[in-house]
């Protein structure tokens, strides 16, 4: 009887964590009173520049846009599903990356000059994840800290230890 009353626990508590994951936007990790960015972002599927986008990649790192971007504290602790580009940082032997900054836009840290960190998260994985692609956008899941971080092609005002890391797929549309 008492193993029956665990497994049924188990089985009503596991829908409730899953309710606790938080499909998070870009845009609810700026807060409402913030002073608006202009983003750069320039289309990076244009084949027509693609000589400029090379020629970018060599010219030194550009400077980060708003680089005192406020964050929103309320987002501490909070698991958290978050859609974006993958900035490798850190690859292990295996070729998986490990360590890398989220960004809202492919092309953000690389090709024009990085978001503000409060559109930024550094996000470690101890598996990681094999990136053949950057233009590839990913889902993130784990929990949020509001905790900046610097590394050599940003800042971030945010970071996230992976939970799961998994391709995006739009949603069928109905």
């Amino acid at each position: 009887m008492r193993m029956g009353w665990m497994l049924l626990m188990m089985l009503v508590a596991t829908p409730l964590w899953a309710q606790d994951l938080r499909v998070l936007t870009w845009q609810e990790m700026i807060p409402p009173d913030a002073p608006p960015v202009k983003l750069i972002t320039t289309p990076m599927h244009n084949l027509s520049s693609l000589a400029d986008t090379l020629s970018v990649e060599s010219a030194p790192a550009a400077h980060q846009l708003a680089p005192h971007a406020p964050v929103v504290k309320s987002l501490d602790g909070q698991q958290v599903r978050l859609p974006g580009y993958i900035v490798p940082l850190e690859v292990s032997e295996e070729g998986r990356v490990t360590e890398f900054l989220l960004v809202p836009y492919f092309g953000a840290c690389i090709h024009v000059p990085p978001p503000p960190p409060n559109q930024i998260v550094h996000v470690t994985s101890e598996l990681g994840v094999k990136v053949d692609e950057l233009y590839q956008p990913y889902w993130i899941e784990g929990p949020m800290q509001v905790k900046p971080s610097t590394s050599e092609l940003a800042d971030a005002g945010y970071q996230m230890e992976a939970d799961k890391i998994l391709v995006y797929e739009m949603p069928d549309e109905q």
